[in-house]
């Protein structure tokens, strides 16, 4: 099994950047595709990207494309949100999630941590 903690979230303004951390403990992160959702008040939790084991692949929403960027250290055993050009929309408590494989449902989570962008 696997432990996630996400931290630094926080509030910024739009157009701003944020990166957020997972650190995994317990079985090495490399054995798991590591995923980011959100949850907006009153709405459904959302797939936002994942990336690979190794990192060789990352897939994104439509709605974060081009403006968000996974990365993971599988040596620090932490993933990464890079969020750049931040909107009100993305507003929201954002999760890390991991799976070992690529048929599996997501089966592990963080806390989450809360990102608030201001108009």
């Amino acid at each position: 099994q696997v432990q996630l903690v996400e931290s630094g979230g926080g509030l910024v303004q739009a157009g701003d950047s944020l990166r957020l951390s997972c650190a995994a403990s317990g079985r090495a992160m490399n054995s798991y595709i590591m995923g980011w959702f959100r949850q907006a008040p009153g709405k459904d939790r959302e797939f936002v990207g994942d990336i690979t084991w190794s990192g060789t692949n990352t897939y994104y929403a439509a709605s974060v494309k081009g403006r968000f960027t996974i990365s993971r250290d599988n040596a620090k055993n932490t993933v990464y949100l890079q969020m750049n050009n931040l909107k009100p929309e993305d507003t929201a408590v954002y999760y890390c999630a991991a799976r070992a494989t690529i048929s599996a449902f997501y089966n592990f989570w963080g806390q989450g941590t809360q990102v608030t962008v201001s108009s």
